[in-house]
């Protein structure tokens, strides 16, 4: 083997043994192109799921200055590429069984279009899942707030979906997720609920 192919392999083998071990199996691409984390199709349990999601594709970072609640104009909102992709999010959603749900959003218009695009049920703002993004001050009392929603939601609910942003979700979970990404989670009576699986749609 030549030297350069031999020290290439060597430092893509290395590169593969650093690399975080996490508690969800090696993502895959389904039939219809959509990335998931070994997830079936069909026969998902759905009592007591949660759906915690960024918003779908908003492109840039943050908010312009001096953005307002009441005011979509002013904020950082998705473009046709997000809306098409928080279709898709609802429509797999409805592959995995999930017709029906509890959605809460935070009060960005981004979250809210995102829950609304994905058709699953009346939207309703949670305030505990805006962004603290640059307001890390606010961080605590909101993780504290959705930890203890958490804890309350009953085993054999109905699915709630949450959607929210990158902050949140990286609170919660220790997890970075891409625009659109959510961690299923399964409601389990203690504010750390139990981890399924990592649903991305490209």
């Amino acid at each position: 083997m030549p030297v350069p192919r031999r020290r290439t392999l060597m430092a893509l083998s290395a590169a593969l043994l650093a690399a975080p071990a996490y508690a969800f199996p090696a993502a895959a691409l389904d039939a219809a192109g959509l990335e998931t984390a070994g997830l079936e199709t069909a026969g998902l349990e759905t009592a007591g799921l949660v759906v915690l999601m960024r918003h779908a594709e908003a492109p840039g970072t943050g908010d312009p200055s001096g953005f307002r609640l009441d005011d979509c104009a002013t904020q950082r909102n998705l473009d046709g590429d997000g809306r098409a992709q928080a279709a898709r999010i609802g429509e797999r959603l409805r592959q995995l069984g999930i017709d029906q749900a509890r959605v809460l959003s935070s009060q960005w218009c981004r979250c809210l279009d995102t829950a609304r695009l994905l058709d699953l049920g009346p939207v309703k703002e949670m305030p505990a899942l805006n962004s603290f993004f640059g307001q890390q001050e606010k961080e605590k009392e909101s993780i504290t707030e959705l930890r203890q929603f958490l804890a309350d939601l009953p085993r054999d609910g109905k699915p709630v979906v949450l959607v929210t942003h990158q902050v949140t979700v990286t609170a919660l979970t220790g997890i970075f997720p891409a625009s659109g990404e959510a961690v299923l989670l399964r409601a389990n009576g203690t504010p750390d609920p139990e981890r399924i699986d990592r649903l991305a749609i490209p």
